[in-house]
């Protein structure tokens, strides 16, 4: 593929490693509010999204008002994957839509939203979600998804229709046909995923080139682990995730992976991560620098 059009229009060269440094899962529980808030303070991550679902979504947004330069964009959210701690949609209470499970939440999987769930009803939740942070008092910078849920061919353009109609450059990677069939789809949808990217990039939609992150498998090595994935980085933009929370005695009840947050959390608390990024040459920027050159329509 031809390098990202927007390395240019923001000052890069063609061949320059650009990464977000993003946090996931920000109003998931309370130990992710203050991980991103002393990250924040850290000056290290670039950016975060927050879900506006979930119990503590109030304190995240109190948090963007009091600090209006941090990067932050609403987690579209689809599905709750816990056995215990639950959330679920803001729009509605009715089955009819596929988007409460038998317990009256969101599915666990994002395979059974993407099964069940009504197009004009995921657009309706998910544009209730961008009105809630509004009406909070944030100012988003983008929108991404909770565990993958948007980025299937029912609801693709839902998100960037979304996208467009709030100026809010989507976390959407632009990929050939053959990078989509890796994503699981068929080859009939890879080929639409392909032709909707080139379209929408000819537009002046913002797009990232690569999602990588840290995997929520271990906790063991992972400095080490994720000093090598930034080494790893290709040309381009690159959506990096991470998923830092506090080690606190409720996120240990929540989930088992409670061990990997906290640890990135630890990690990019760091000085010597900052220098690692900084030897590496690679250039750090948040999605408000992809706000301010996506044009209005």
């Amino acid at each position: 593929m031809e390098p990202n059009p927007f390395l240019n229009r923001l000052g890069f060269a063609p061949d320059d490693r650009v990464v977000i440094l993003h946090t996931d899962d920000i109003g998931m529980c309370q130990a992710s509010v203050a991980a991103f808030a002393d990250l924040h303070r850290a000056g290290i991550i670039s950016s975060g999204s927050v879900m506006v679902p979930c119990p503590w979504f109030l304190q995240a947004a109190l948090f963007a008002r009091h600090h209006p330069d941090a990067d932050l964009g609403v987690h579209l959210t689809l599905t709750s994957e816990w056995p215990t701690y639950r959330w679920g949609p803001i729009s509605t209470r009715d089955q009819d839509t596929g988007l409460l499970d038998d317990e009256g939440y969101f599915p666990h999987h994002s395979h059974q939203v993407q099964d069940s769930g009504v197009p004009v009803h995921v657009q309706i939740e998910l544009e209730a979600q961008i009105k809630a942070a509004l009406q909070a008092g944030m100012q988003p910078t983008h929108i991404d998804t909770h565990m993958g849920s948007v980025t299937h061919v029912k609801f693709m353009g839902i998100y960037i229709a979304l996208a467009w109609s709030y100026h809010l450059p989507p976390m959407a990677p632009r990929l050939d046909e053959a990078g989509f069939m890796a994503m699981g789809m068929d080859q009939e949808a890879a080929a639409m995923a392909r032709w909707t990217v080139q379209e929408q990039e000819s537009l002046g939609l913002p797009l990232i080139d690569c999602i990588v992150g840290m995997p929520l498998d271990t906790p063991e090595n992972r400095l080490e682990r994720t000093r090598q994935a930034l080494a790893d980085l290709k040309p381009g933009i690159t959506h990096f995730v991470i998923h830092p929370s506090v080690d606190t005695p409720e996120l240990r009840a929540i989930t088992p992976d409670w061990a990997c947050r906290v640890a990135d959390y630890r990690d990019f608390m760091l000085e010597e991560l900052r220098t690692a990024i900084r030897d590496l040459g690679i250039q750090v920027i948040g999605y408000r620098r992809l706000q301010e050159v996506m044009p209005r329509m």
